[in-house]
């Protein structure tokens, strides 16, 4: 299981959990290319090792476990993952 990005973060977008992330799985950071365009930073689910780290630092509470995202957000499970998926910029 993964953690998952969801609504809130989209237009916040705030950083705090990629600075606590011990595995570095949450992206794009500040300074990566395609931070600008995108409207929320994802999660790896691959990568992400469960720490809870990203939960408390996030200020709107936007990160749930994968098995916790709330009915309305579930697509959101797939957002995270897409993003992985796609060809490197």
């Amino acid at each position: 299981m993964a953690y998952v990005i969801n609504a809130p973060c989209i237009g916040t977008k705030d950083t705090s959990c990629v600075e606590v992330c011990p595995v570095d799985c949450i992206h794009p950071a500040p300074d990566e290319p395609g931070f600008a365009e995108h409207e929320q930073l994802y999660i790896d689910p691959e990568e992400c090792i469960d720490c809870d780290a990203c939960v408390e630092a996030c200020p709107v509470d936007a990160i749930t476990p994968e098995d916790m995202v709330p009915t309305e957000w579930q697509q959101y499970i797939a957002i995270n993952a897409a993003y992985y998926r796609r060809p490197a910029s």
